[in-house]
C-alpha cells in the first residue's frame, strides 16, 4: 500500500487556509495528532502563522501520514512575505514504502522587491536496493542577467550539472561538467552579445 502524496499535500494545503485567519495579529499555532491503536496508523500535522509590522506575514505547516506497516509520507509548506515586499515560498514531500523505496521532491521560489527571482526544484527517489536518482533544476533572473543550472545523477552513473549564464550586456557561457568513475569533464563556450563565438575569459 503506497500512501498518495497528492492527499498528504492537499490536507497540508487545507490546514495551512483554516489557520490563516488566527494570523491577523501576531503569531498562531495549531497542532493535531491522530493514532488508530488497532492498526498503528498515525496522522499528525502542525502549523503556525504570523503577522508582523509593516506588513511582514509567514505561515508554515506540516502533515504526516504512516499506516502502521512500513508506509510513510511527510509533506511541508511554507510562504513568508517581507516587510519591503520581496517574497518566499517553499514545498517539499517525501515518502518511504514497506519495500524500501522512497521518493522526495521539494522546491522553493523567492523574489525581492527590485523584482529579481529565484526558484529551484528537485526530485530524487530510490528503489530500496541501493540505486537511487536525482535530478535539480535552479533559475535565476536580475538586473544582472541570469543563471540557469541543471543537475542529474543515478547510482554508478555519476552526475552531470548544465550551466547557463547570460549578463546584463548579453554575453553568455554554457558549460557542462561530468563526474563519474572514469574522471571529470568539462566543457564550455562563450558567445558575445550578438550570438558570434568568442574566447571565454
Amino acid at each position: 500500500m503506497n500512501i498518495p502524496m497528492a492527499t498528504v499535500g492537499l490536507s497540508l494545503i487545507l490546514a495551512l487556509g483554516a489557520a490563516a485567519p488566527a494570523a491577523a495579529a501576531g503569531r498562531s499555532g495549531a497542532r493535531s495528532l491522530l493514532a488508530q491503536a488497532n492498526t498503528g496508523a498515525v496522522v499528525h500535522g502542525h502549523g503556525t502563522a504570523f503577522r508582523g509590522p509593516r506588513g511582514a506575514a509567514g505561515m508554515h505547516g506540516r502533515r504526516t501520514v504512516a499506516d502502521g506497516q512500513g508506509n510513510a509520507a511527510t509533506a511541508s509548506a511554507g510562504a513568508w512575505r517581507g516587510p519591503h515586499g520581496g517574497a518566499a515560498a517553499r514545498s517539499g514531500e517525501t515518502g518511504h514504502s514497506a519495500d524500501g523505496s522512497w521518493q522526495h521532491q521539494s522546491g522553493f521560489a523567492a523574489r525581492d522587491a527590485a523584482g529579481d527571482s529565484i526558484s529551484s526544484h528537485g526530485s530524487a527517489s530510490g528503489d530500496g536496493q541501493g540505486h537511487a536518482s536525482f535530478t535539480r533544476q535552479t533559475d535565476a533572473n536580475g538586473s544582472r542577467g541570469s543563471y540557469a543550472g541543471s543537475t542529474t545523477g543515478a547510482s554508478g552513473q555519476g552526475l552531470t550539472h548544465t550551466t547557463q549564464l547570460t549578463g546584463a550586456n548579453g554575453q553568455s557561457y554554457d558549460g557542462e561538467t561530468s563526474i563519474s568513475r572514469s574522471g571529470i569533464t568539462h566543457t564550455g563556450s562563450c558567445s558575445n552579445a550578438a550570438g558570434q563565438a568568442v574566447s571565454c575569459p
